[in-house]
């Protein structure tokens, strides 16, 4: 064995170098084994416990909701018939976006964002789910905002000041 590799043929037929772990790891492992072997008890509750722990503590743990795609804390939300207008803000931005209520088919969209003094942002187009977001600079501006999801809209007035 040179370097880590070893070739082991096998019936007549050549194949390439085979990787085998460096001699230091084979080692520990060995060790880990060995002791494993001497303790079967204390390792069987180890596991079990990892595994416990594992399923307790899984990806699904955490405080947050649903994840958005809107930087910022959530500011206001105006629910209407067919679906939602949800704002954020950050010190130097406002963000918008339009959820539909029931996500299915493709249907027209649009969310329109304004700062004070500026002019609107707007994205419209046909998804079956969301519509957005739109962000627009903010900073010490008031701003409104329109939402529709298939002919349904909201609006809000001049807000977040």
């Amino acid at each position: 064995m040179t370097g880590g590799f070893a070739v082991r043929p096998s019936a007549g037929r050549t194949r390439g170098p085979v990787r085998t772990a460096p001699a230091p790891v084979r080692a520990y492992l060995r060790g880990l084994l060995a002791r494993a072997r001497v303790h079967p008890v204390a390792y069987a509750v180890v596991l079990t416990l990892a595994a416990g722990l594992l399923a307790l503590a899984g990806p699904g743990t955490g405080t947050a909701g649903a994840v958005s795609v809107c930087q910022g804390r959530p500011a206001r939300t105006v629910s209407f018939a067919t679906g939602e207008l949800r704002l954020y803000r950050t010190r130097h931005y406002a963000c918008a976006l339009v959820l539909a209520k029931r996500p299915g088919a493709p249907r027209p969209m649009k969310v329109t964002l304004q700062p004070r003094g500026g002019r609107a942002a707007v994205v419209s187009g046909r998804s079956g789910r969301q519509a957005g977001p739109v962000t627009v600079h903010a900073l010490n501006r008031c701003v409104r905002a329109t939402a529709s999801v298939s002919g349904r809209s909201a609006a809000t007035g001049w807000i977040l000041c």
